[in-house]
């Protein structure tokens, strides 16, 4: 993408995006232009209307004024709930993916100067049908913004593994840093991302069994460790980080640092403790072993921040829509309204409380898609951050 169209979008609210998405339809017997039958969805989605129904009957209740802002002509009636899930169930996922993805991308904030793309998969419980299995879907969330970048269905006989390169591949990884979980702890996936100038932190479980064996033998008691304490939700969580430059001899390419971070959790006077080592394509000198737990922990988040959203706020895991392409339209108006609030409201809004807000104040949730977004975010990583976590925290180095 040019810098002039970057600077374009980054202007427009997205009320003009939504204008260029490709209309499906034949335009013959067309009553209401796509603009607006998308913007009543991306409203009542905003409001937390977790079915089609519910998206028409909120639009029934908008005044004359909300509904000519969101493109309804004085006097037109409104579109059907039919009308509606036709509309969207034909639509183009991947055309409505770039435009939202090209507009989102503008929006990305950084941490410490980098941006920082968390990658992980949800699967769509309630659009299984007899025939079909039920639609997995990986996508791409900015750290900083938690904003959802890009979605990728994956392939019904496939997995997450050759779905995160179609993912990322539309997307500027210039200095970027990926993180995702022990799945992607692939070599193919690793020389990829590096190719593309990106950087990675990725996960080393089981699946790496020889490379996991590897680096739990380093001299971890030597390596000075920095530590942080979270307080909140009934529970002390001690994290404790300990980094060392990559040995020549670790097999894995690209491969600067290992990171071991170790987990204590205090619940009721009882111990948890875990283990996890990460290997980091950036060396040391360019990112701290705080700012490596705190990208980790922004990673970990993404259960929190996405796919928890998606299943208790709009649930998401209960919504039967399975026709042709339904289920990854609803998803992606989802992510939208989610990605809508943070970039208004900030990162750590609560998504409930706000989409409440908006059902009783229609004009609100409206002026989202008819207003430009505020300036993006540059935020420092203080590990233990609230962008990383609700509570207090202290750190410590030894």
């Amino acid at each position: 993408m040019s810098s002039s169209t970057t600077t374009v979008l980054s202007r427009q609210p997205l009320v003009q995006v939504l204008r260029s998405v490709t209309d499906p339809r034949d335009r013959r017997g067309v009553r209401h232009d796509l603009l607006t039958v998308l913007s009543l969805a991306v409203t009542g989605v905003l409001a937390g209307c977790r079915s089609l129904t519910a998206i028409w009957e909120y639009a029934t209740d908008l005044t004359a004024a909300d509904l000519e802002a969101l493109g309804l002509e004085a006097g037109q009636d409104l579109p059907s709930e039919s009308t509606i899930r036709r509309v969207l169930q034909d639509l183009d996922p991947a055309d409505v993916d770039a435009h939202l993805r090209s507009w989102l991308c503008t929006r990305a904030g950084t941490i410490n100067g980098r941006r920082v793309i968390a990658v992980d998969g949800k699967t769509m419980r309630g659009a299984r049908t007899s025939k079909d299995p039920a639609p997995h879907l990986l996508a791409a969330l900015d750290q900083a913004t938690g904003a959802v970048l890009t979605q990728q269905r994956v392939a019904g006989k496939s997995n997450e593994i050759p779905a995160l390169r179609d993912l990322l591949e539309p997307l500027d990884l210039d200095g970027v840093v990926v993180t995702a979980d022990a799945m992607h702890t692939q070599t193919g996936t690793a020389q990829w991302i590096t190719r593309r100038g990106g950087h990675y932190l990725l996960t080393v479980k089981g699946n790496q069994k020889t490379l996991r064996k590897t680096l739990k033998a380093l001299p971890w008691k030597s390596v000075p460790s920095v530590s942080s304490v979270d307080t909140s939700h009934g529970r002390r969580v001690r994290r404790t980080a300990k980094a060392i430059e990559a040995p020549a001899w670790v097999d894995f390419p690209g491969a600067a640092q290992v990171v071991q971070l170790r987990r204590t959790r205090t619940i009721k006077s009882r111990k948890h403790v875990e283990v996890v080592y990460l290997i980091c394509s950036l060396p040391m000198t360019d990112a701290q072993p705080e700012v490596v737990a705190a990208w980790l922990q922004g990673h970990w988040g993404i259960e929190n921040r996405l796919h928890w959203v998606r299943d208790v706020v709009f649930d998401e895991d209960r919504h039967q829509l399975s026709t042709r392409n339904g289920p990854e339209i609803m998803a992606a108006l989802r992510n939208l309204a989610i990605s809508l609030i943070r970039l208004f409201l900030g990162p750590g809004v609560s998504i409930a409380s706000t989409a409440r807000s908006l059902s009783r104040h229609p004009k609100r949730a409206i002026s989202l898609l008819t207003q430009p977004t505020p300036k993006k975010p540059t935020l420092p990583t203080p590990w233990g951050s609230p962008q990383h976590r609700a509570g207090t925290s202290t750190a410590s180095h030894r």
